[in-house]
């Protein structure tokens, strides 16, 4: 995915930081072989039990204040990389600041998995939003006595990193939370297409500022200063929303014997043995090493190849956002609306081989307005990757153990983007990134072919069909479905 986005997908996400590139299958075949419809031989399916009170509305304060507090770290992380994009010009920095941003929160997660099973969702959200606020405001006061070395801009990324590190766990484990089960899909398709929605007005948001701002300071990182101060305001108003929903632990830490340390030791024991959840690890670091970690070439790619002068690779880069986030919207809006009730394992593979193939694209495209075109098609992708695979796991992990999942998928998605970014980065250098894209997008769509055709894949599929089912009316019954349906394809 472009620049920031691609810490906001899976957030974007998003995360940041939420992000990029999928298919030779047919949707019809593949349907056919996940077929979700119930047939001779499948389970009944559980009574269906009443909603919790005010659901509803402690959603929709939820995905409001995180919606608040995103706009502020997209305009943050737009700025910070377009100023390093068209300053430097080199996969290097690009690569440093894949590193700074990604790292830190793969370390954090290790514990903000435990610490959301064990603690308050909520409180842990809260306080990692204001602690990267007050590190923003103090940065932007340094900045503002002229001091304005590349390494402040790093520390920026790094403490939002490390910031997510605690934050993604906490958020997505709350979710199916406070959400009844057989919505989770459309609460995760409608909060994507909020999160495109707000990555549509971010990076135009953040072009006329950084464009004004640059403009006055002469296009140094002097030019920054204003979005962090607007950073810290929608962080302030997000803290605020969060505090008004009444949030629950799943445990209290004064009831559990066990210490962090065993927490964190029987998360890795669940997910070494828990072999879908393994699965759709490694098919997210594929993901992220192999169409994440390019595409975060493509800002670099435009200036160079596509070079318009200063002020227009400013709207340039923000086109290229804009594109990628329309193009995310409507996917998000179309899962939600009409792939709801889809194979969840069949959207996933069919969105990750499509990756492969625009990625492809993105490589050959002739001129910038074919390659804004496939930028576009690359983000209505992503929903299809993302809010499937989130709300699988959301179906087949047991609610007690979702933070530390969530949390080693964080870890995932932290390292294997800045491992992909120290090999394509240095190689943007010497090698036209053009070649990187294509090369890239080749290899994506030969090892999900073989992650869906070798017997692990095949045993996923069956157990991702098995859990949706059972999980519609209760949540604990998926994670149960998933593991006997693994086992018997085991025996």
């Amino acid at each position: 995915m472009a620049g920031a986005n691609s810490e906001n997908e899976p957030d974007a996400a998003a995360g940041a930081s939420v992000a990029a590139t999928g298919s030779a299958l047919s949707g019809a075949s593949l349907a056919g072989a996940v077929d979700t419809t119930p047939g001779v031989g499948d389970p009944a399916p559980a009574a269906e039990t009443a909603d919790p009170p005010h659901w509803l509305r402690k959603v929709i304060l939820f995905l409001t204040g995180q919606t608040v507090s995103l706009l502020g770290s997209m305009l943050v992380q737009y700025a910070v990389f377009w100023y390093l994009t068209i300053e430097y010009r080199s996969g290097i920095y690009m690569m440093l600041a894949a590193l700074f941003g990604f790292l830190p929160q793969a370390v954090v997660s290790i514990f903000g998995g435990v610490w959301a099973d064990r603690h308050n969702r909520k409180y842990l959200i809260m306080g990692a939003d204001a602690v990267i606020a007050l590190a923003t405001l103090g940065l932007a006061l340094i900045m503002t006595t002229g001091y304005d070395a590349v390494w402040l801009l790093f520390l920026v990324l790094a403490i939002r990193s490390a910031g997510a590190g605690i934050q993604m766990p906490a958020v997505s484990a709350l979710i199916p939370q406070i959400t009844p089960t057989r919505n989770l899909i459309r609460v995760n398709g409608i909060n994507g297409s909020i999160q495109s929605a707000m990555a549509l007005l971010a990076p135009a948001a953040a072009g006329a500022i950084y464009a004004w701002s640059s403009a006055a300071t002469g296009g140094t990182a002097a030019s920054l200063i204003p979005i962090f101060f607007i950073d810290v305001v929608t962080a302030a108003i997000g803290i605020g929303i969060l505090a008004f929903i009444p949030v629950g632990a799943v445990r209290r830490a004064s009831d559990v014997q066990t210490g962090y340390f065993a927490d964190l030791v029987d998360g890795v024991r669940y997910i070494v043995h828990h072999a879908f959840v393994r699965w759709l690890l490694v098919v997210f670091a594929i993901i992220f090493v192999l169409t994440v970690a390019p595409s975060n070439l493509t800002p670099l790619m435009l200036v160079r190849s596509f070079p318009a002068g200063e002020a227009q690779d400013v709207v340039n880069l923000a086109v290229l956002e804009i594109a990628f986030s329309v193009g995310m919207m409507l996917g998000g809006i179309l899962v939600a609306s009409f792939f709801a009730k889809r194979s969840r394992i069949g959207l996933i593979v069919v969105s990750s081989l499509v990756f492969g193939v625009l990625s492809i694209g993105l490589g050959l495209a002739p001129n910038v307005w074919m390659f804004f075109g496939f930028m576009f098609l690359v983000g209505l992708a992503v929903p299809f990757f993302s809010t499937p695979s989130m709300t699988l796991l959301q179906e087949t992990v047991e609610p007690e153990r979702q933070g530390r999942v969530f949390g080693f998928l964080g870890i995932v998605m932290a390292v294997a983007m800045p491992f992909g970014m120290v090999v394509f980065g240095p190689l943007a250098d010497v090698v036209p990134i053009e070649t990187l894209l294509v090369a890239a997008g080749v290899l994506t769509f030969v090892v999900i072919g073989l992650a869906v055709w070798l017997p692990a894949g095949q045993r996923a599929i069956a157990a991702a069909r098995a859990a949706t089912q059972a999980a519609e009316h209760d949540p604990a019954a998926g994670a149960a479905a998933a593991e006997a349906a693994m086992h018997s394809k085991d025996a």
